[in-house]
């Protein structure tokens, strides 16, 4: 596993609760609330990709298809 897609999921989960908690300072509940499923969305994408790429390294491990 690559260090590097943890610490980019990471650094997203840092930068969406910086801007959730801006937001929610300002009065902007909506838009945090929508800042923090787009973060979600994100993260869940790198973990897809991963998750991608094991499931191709088994394929080709065990010549499967």
């Amino acid at each position: 596993m690559d260090i590097s897609l943890l610490l980019k999921i990471a650094g997203i989960g840092v930068m969406v609760t910086v801007i959730v908690q801006l937001l929610r300072q300002n009065g902007r509940e909506e838009l945090a609330t929508v800042a923090a499923i787009a973060g979600l969305i994100l993260a869940t994408m790198l973990v897809l990709s991963m998750l991608a790429s094991l499931l191709e390294t088994v394929r080709r491990t065990f010549s499967l298809y």
